[in-house]
């Protein structure tokens, strides 16, 4: 969807600043801190910054010396932006998505949250990972957060844990797998028929 986006709006730059902004309507960025969490060069950031402080989306104000950047909620069309941007949230198709899979000896990748609209799920995706590789699954949580515009939260454990809190009926495992998700990896046996046994409940 992302894909789309860049071409309806002409660059992925202008889709990242434009989703990061809309997403996060109520803070306040410079633009050092915009190029880092988009993966954008300051450059870009600027010349994207300049364009939608002219038609009105984005007001730039000073604060401690320093120019800060913050969505114009009265902009005209601002909801409905917000919408089309909330609607292109990573799919599970999305190659970055799909990275996880190379993090390590990946058992389980659920997603919802952020990835599903849906926001009572308190992570937008856990994984049950064996022999993890901390430096490839940072790199790809950067990636996604950059594309979506907005912090990914996780939960990560190994299969050992995983068991032990299936076991003890943890609650937090209980409410995410009853909620509403997707699912890229599931290599646990009889997980499926668990879940299915938890929404008749």
């Amino acid at each position: 969807m992302s894909e789309v986006l860049e071409v309806l709006f002409g660059s992925k730059s202008k889709v990242r600043v434009l989703r990061f902004f809309l997403l996060n309507a109520e803070s306040e960025y410079a633009i050092d801190e915009i190029a880092k969490k988009n993966m954008l060069t300051l450059a870009a950031v600027r010349k994207e910054i300049n364009a939608l402080k002219k038609i009105g989306l984005i007001r730039e104000k000073n604060k401690k010396g320093k120019k800060v950047y913050q969505l114009n909620q009265q902009f005209h069309f601002s909801s409905e932006l917000r919408s089309l941007f909330s609607r292109s949230t990573a799919s599970p198709e999305s190659k970055t998505l799909l990275r996880l899979k190379t993090v390590g000896d990946v058992k389980l990748a659920l997603i919802s949250g952020i990835f599903l609209d849906h926001p009572k799920s308190k992570v937008d995706l856990v994984l049950v990972v064996n022999n993890v590789n901390r430096s490839k699954l940072k790199n790809v949580m950067n990636t996604l957060e950059a594309e979506i515009g907005k912090e990914v939260s996780f939960a990560l454990m190994n299969s050992d844990e995983f068991k032990y809190r299936l076991d003890m009926l943890d609650r937090f495992l209980l409410d995410f797998l009853a909620g509403p998700h997707t699912e890229l990896v599931d290599k646990i046996p009889g997980l499926k028929r668990f879940i299915l046994g938890l929404k008749k409940y």
